[in-house]
């Protein structure tokens, strides 16, 4: 047989052999894609014999250039079999020639999602249960604080407390120029102070504001007042001012959320400048990706805190990583984000038909129960909200002689 017509008949079969009947296998027959408030992008696929699993494939930001890639990677993968989950990640990774990056990761991400959840489902388990089981019976996590003053800070982090949390995140600082008075990191230390006197931990976001001048002084007198975490104190293209950082701080250093694949962790791990890496699912490669991020970073004895400020679906798939996660340590959850209030009325639990599954109980969310992501997806509301989303924008910061600063 020529070898056009054997890679002909390879695709046809999925790489199955031949002698085996297709029709036993369960073909991907429609992928649809759903623009949500506040800021999110849900993905269901469908397969021919009446299975179905949700995905997130939010980017924050970036929505209409998601939806163009979510289009390429449809026309490949519609008629392959549904259970083919890492033959469908490899296809759409390697045959499109260029990889990696925030919008193609987002997008493979969304249909990796929804095919775990799908053969979940299709099982009857939850997806930790095909990852090798569970290791926690339940997850923590922390939620976004707000509050720019000192007295805003304490009023948002007596509600948090009043959800059940122990630990939240928030901004280290307002926007900061590459060389700022030290006076305007004077506010994170005061606002860290009053969130540990509430019995709170608290990590701090940098959210890479910051340049090496500030970072530098910053993590210096946040020392004594002990953060969980400082995020993200200097942007990930300077993995080096990232290692000369870690040599002169005590606080773990944690980031990810910008990371999107195995190969971008990989230095960082290797530099030994993290402490704690922070994988966004809806971003990095999706279940599958995350997991093999996990794996990687636990032989590096680095700890893992999924990144989601994003929607339910993002949140559930985040959890069935950490309960089989033994590297795992905490969970972003982006209930009551400010995002989410400022949007509307549309918040963490909106799509769910069970909303007291990621009830918060001692600042731990107990083990998702059901199949596959162990979620249930209002689908009436998810498509009647999604007739009148909007794009979401990311927000400008400018200093006050008029150049831009980092959001």
């Amino acid at each position: 047989m020529a070898s056009s017509e054997l890679a002909s008949l390879k695709g046809a079969t999925n790489g199955r052999d031949p002698e085996v009947p297709a029709q036993s296998f369960a073909k991907i027959k429609s992928i649809e894609y759903f623009r949500v408030k506040p800021r999110w992008l849900f993905v269901k696929i469908c397969d021919d014999k009446g299975n179905f699993g949700w995905g997130e494939a939010t980017l924050e930001g970036h929505t209409r250039a998601v939806e163009g890639a979510l289009d390429e990677i449809i026309e490949r993968v519609v008629g392959l079999e549904a259970d083919d989950i890492e033959h469908i990640w490899q296809l759409i990774w390697r045959l499109g020639f260029y990889r990696g990056g925030p919008v193609f990761m987002s997008a493979l991400s969304g249909v990796d999602i929804a095919l775990w959840d799908l053969k979940g489902r299709r099982l009857n388990v939850p997806v930790y249960q095909l990852l090798g089981g569970k290791v926690r019976n339940k997850v923590q996590v922390y939620a976004w604080c707000g509050g720019d003053s000192p007295a805003g800070v304490e009023e948002a982090a007596k509600a948090r407390i009043a959800q059940g949390l122990k630990c939240i995140k928030m901004n280290a600082t307002a926007d900061v120029n590459w060389l700022d008075s030290p006076s305007v990191l004077d506010s994170c230390v005061e606002r860290l102070k009053i969130v540990k006197s509430l019995g709170l931990d608290a990590g701090l976001d940098f959210h890479g504001r910051l340049h090496k001048p500030m970072a530098k002084q910053l993590a210096k007198a946040l020392e004594p007042y002990r953060p969980l975490f400082i995020e993200e104190p200097l942007l990930v293209e300077h993995p080096e001012a990232l290692a000369q950082l870690a040599q002169h701080t005590t606080i773990p250093i944690a980031l990810g959320e910008r990371l999107y694949t195995r190969w971008d962790v990989k230095r960082f791990l290797q530099d030994g400048s993290i402490d704690i890496l922070q994988p966004d699912i809806a971003h990095a490669g999706g279940i599958s990706e995350t997991r093999r991020i996990a794996s990687m970073a636990e032989a590096y004895d680095v700890a893992i805190a999924p990144h989601c400020p994003l929607g339910p679906i993002a949140l559930a798939a985040s959890m069935q990583v950490a309960l089989c996660t033994p590297n795992f340590v905490i969970q972003e959850m982006s209930l009551g984000m400010h995002y989410n209030v400022e949007a509307g009325e549309e918040d963490l639990n909106t799509y769910l038909r069970d909303r007291a599954v990621f009830d918060i109980k001692d600042g731990y969310v107990d083990a998702l129960r059901g199949p596959g992501l162990g979620v249930e997806i209002d689908e009436e509301t998810v498509r009647r909200i999604s007739k009148t989303a909007g794009h979401w924008q990311c927000k400008e910061f400018y200093g006050p002689d008029g150049n831009i600063r980092e959001w």
